[in-house]
């Protein structure tokens, strides 16, 4: 029986708030879309009966793929209106029939994407139905960009730059007009400096240094918190969040160790350090470290790594830190005292941390034949994966960013 993967990339408005995710799946045994009659169909038909779309999407909407096979046989109105955009594949034409089709469900309050937009003649009488047109910025050199948002810029239509993969491109779109973006820009430095990490977020690294070092330090920790009284209340305020469940207040450092415990009291400080060195940054960020912190700790037993379980939780959580701090990974890790493989793992070395980290870029990125490569390599059931996944973005949610 085929495995059901499924993986989400955000969609940011200008204000990079979250406004939306794309749903991706994969849509049989061959690990990749196949354009098979009903294909797309049978994708809705699992979207909506095998994964939670609160999980998967939350508030925001979804962005759902379809393809001609999907608009004839009216596959989108199983679909709720007001949650998703339907995204129509650069494969549909825009003949009178499905020009009719995608009429209706605009009529219906459907919100309508055209999916890897290059101004083709074909496509040209379905752009006045669409609300975005959605411009693949690996597809399309600068000129074009530019040409499209020249045409396209009106009241109504949105240009949504997609695979937007850095700071730079991602200043380009918002200067031809582009609104919408999508791509793993927030997820890089913004810029690669030589010098040192701004001073509002040293405390924060240095408290997640002391959490991460072999042995805990609880002298340092609580030194480590007096230089910032905010920190003290912020992180017992958290401690004594609903999400944990403690059944007694949390009072002091020591005490909360006392709760949690050693393994738990590092995890929980190293979130709180995570999240405190956020500012500045889009809170997709931090969901994007809490959901692979939780991916790569939940597959460590399918994995065959059970007793890596820790380490693997510090390797999501810590892949972000030099999106966050703005320097280079191997620059952030190298002023921590985390095991060596978590370094090896992070700064592109070979072990089995690694192979689990890759897993999880190819499953964001819908790579499905590199996440079925590394699976293989680590002797790990594929049906495993989408069941960690959804319980990783579940967790995730259920953290306030």
């Amino acid at each position: 029986m085929p495995v059901s993967f499924m993986a989400r990339q955000p969609i940011f408005d200008k204000d990079l708030r979250v406004y939306a995710y794309e749903l991706l799946f994969r849509g049989g045994p061959e690990n990749f879309f196949r354009a098979v009659p009903n294909a797309s169909s049978s994708v809705i038909a699992d979207s909506i009966t095998l994964f939670d779309w609160q999980t998967l999407a939350g508030e925001a909407r979804a962005f759902v793929n379809v393809d001609e096979a999907a608009l004839h046989l009216g596959a989108a109105r199983l679909l709720p209106p007001e949650r998703v955009v339907i995204e129509i594949l650069e494969t549909v034409s825009g003949t009178p029939e499905i020009v009719a089709i995608c009429r209706e469900l605009r009529a219906a309050g459907y919100l309508l994407a055209l999916d890897d937009f290059v101004d083709d003649p074909a496509v040209e009488p379905l752009v006045d139905l669409a609300r975005f047109l959605k411009v693949d910025f690996r597809l399309l050199d600068p000129a074009a960009r530019e040409r499209v948002a020249r045409k396209y810029s009106k009241e109504g239509l949105h240009l949504l730059a997609e695979k937007v993969e850095s700071q730079q491109e991602l200043t380009e779109a918002r200067r031809l007009g582009y609104t919408y973006f999508q791509g793993y820009f927030f997820c890089k430095p913004s810029m690669m400096r030589s010098g040192t990490i701004p001073p509002n977020k040293l405390i924060y690294l240095e408290l997640l240094a002391a959490v991460t070092a072999p042995e805990l330090n609880y002298t340092l920790i609580e030194e480590i918190l007096k230089r910032e009284r905010s920190l003290v209340y912020r992180l017992l305020r958290y401690l004594n969040s609903p999400l944990l469940g403690l059944r007694a207040e949390v009072r002091s450092v020591r005490h909360a160790l006392s709760l949690l415990g050693e393994n738990e009291f590092r995890r929980w400080v190293s979130v709180f350090s995570v999240m405190a060195m956020a500012s500045g940054k889009p809170p997709e960020l931090i969901r994007t470290a809490l959901s692979r912190a939780y991916f790569c700790e939940e597959i460590a037993a399918p994995a065959n790594l059970l007793q890596k379980g820790p380490s693997l939780f510090f390797v999501g959580l810590l892949s972000v830190t030099d999106a966050l701090l703005d320097q280079r990974i191997a620059d952030v890790l190298r002023g921590l005292p985390i095991a060596q493989e978590i370094k090896i793992a992070l700064t592109g070395g070979e072990n089995p941390l690694r192979d689990v980290y890759r897993i999880l870029l190819a499953l964001e990125r819908a790579d499905w034949p590199q996440v079925s490569t590394y699976a293989e390599r680590l002797h790990c059931s594929e049906d495993a994966i989408p069941t960690a996944y959804q319980f990783a973005l579940r967790k995730a949610s259920a953290v306030s960013v």
